[in-house]
């Protein structure tokens, strides 16, 4: 019977995720601000309690005040591996998992690994502790989130290589912002509090600008809202259960737009708690043997990008792109198309076709949303 099977499947689901480990992150909106100092009280204040905690993998940035609280909690050695010549230092996941904590402490979560290890990614390692049912405390810069990815750049002008999926932030149980003032920030970095005396004034030229703090401060608010909304919507008015949002972002070959679309289109998914697609229309001109090979590979990407920020991929073929837009808002029960700022060829793409005030009609009587995304 393929219906008890399924039943077993979904109890089975249900009993390994209550054996997850429960997971924490804190949140700052730079360098500085005291995540790993108030892991590690959080961990002093758990040893107190009886609780076995351990220290997976910390990083004190030879910060005086932050040293100084590792003493006393209990350090499970990291891995040595030599790495072009050098000995470098890994969380040691396998070490973890046997040793079984209650709670380990994982600092740096946005960290790739070194090469050769089991996993390219810090957060990858960590899913896997949860995994075995061990409950982690970690904790990340809000510029290492990826759709936010677009907005820290413009803020910065800095492009943060070092990133992690918004899923990883959606397995957490709770969120908690590391909140200052700009002023309070700058005058700890003046004082010598986050990095040396040699780079302070790189700092304030640069990543340190009040104005700069200021939005980033404003980044890392708005994010830590919107996780505790969601757990409000899931776990208290069960708001979730009556809105039923699904995005489509619609995208093309095009490589800055079709990044902006997808990045915003995962924010808004995100925040509504909500399934999305992305949609790429593969017009005649764009066939297997006629694209241009920097245009299939800007696509490879694009759904690399999506995949990895929780899109499902949908491909079709169609000379009318506006037609396939609409296929596909019946067959998915679409709530919101989300497309990029049109340029000039894709609206004469679409006006040519004369299926865009159908679009328009359809979407208007549906109750669809359209969102042009700058």
């Amino acid at each position: 019977m393929p219906g008890n099977e399924h039943t077993v499947q979904h109890f089975l689901d249900l009993i390994k995720k209550s054996r997850l480990g429960k997971f924490k992150i804190y949140i700052g909106m730079s360098a500085g601000v005291g995540k790993t100092y108030r892991m590690l009280q959080e961990a002093h204040a758990l040893c107190k309690n009886g609780i076995d905690v351990k220290i997976g993998y910390i990083e004190t940035h030879n910060r005086k005040e932050t040293h100084a609280l590792l003493e006393g909690l209990p350090l499970i050695p990291r891995r040595k591996l030599f790495y072009k010549g050098k000995e470098l230092e890994e969380l040691d996941v396998q070490a973890v998992i046997s040793l079984r904590p209650e709670v380990v402490i994982v600092d740096e979560l946005a960290h790739t690994n070194i090469e050769g290890s089991k996993n390219e990614k810090r957060w990858q390692d960590v899913v896997e502790i949860l995994e075995a049912g061990i409950n982690v405390i970690s904790a990340v810069n809000i510029q290492h989130i990826e759709s936010l990815n677009d907005e820290v750049k413009e803020i910065t002008g800095v492009e943060v290589a070092e990133r992690i999926p918004d899923k990883v932030l959606g397995l957490a149980d709770e969120v908690v912002n590391i909140d200052l003032t700009a002023d309070e920030l700058i005058g700890r970095l003046k004082e010598g509090k986050i990095y040396t005396a040699e780079k302070i004034q790189t700092a304030l030229n640069n990543f340190f600008k009040s104005e700069h703090i200021l939005q980033l401060r404003e980044l890392a608010l708005k994010e830590v809202a919107s996780q505790v909304e969601r757990k409000v919507e899931t776990e208290i008015t069960k708001v979730n259960a009556v809105k039923h949002e699904r995005f489509l972002a619609c995208i093309s070959s095009n490589e800055q737009t079709a990044k902006t679309v997808i990045r915003k289109t995962a924010r808004l998914a995100n925040y509504y708690h909500s399934k999305w697609y992305v949609l790429y229309v593969q017009t005649p001109a764009e066939a297997a043997d006629k694209i241009a090979l920097d245009k299939q590979r800007h696509l490879i990407n694009h759904f690399k990008l999506a995949t990895e920020l929780g899109a499902e991929i949908i491909k079709v073929e169609n000379r009318q792109v506006a037609k396939a837009i609409m296929e596909q808002c019946d067959k998915r029960n679409i709530t919101t198309i989300c497309i990029g700022k049109p340029h000039l060829s894709l609206l004469r793409v679409i006006l040519a076709t004369n299926v865009f005030n159908e679009l328009l009609k359809k979407l208007s009587t549906n109750n669809i949303d359209l969102v042009i995304l700058s």
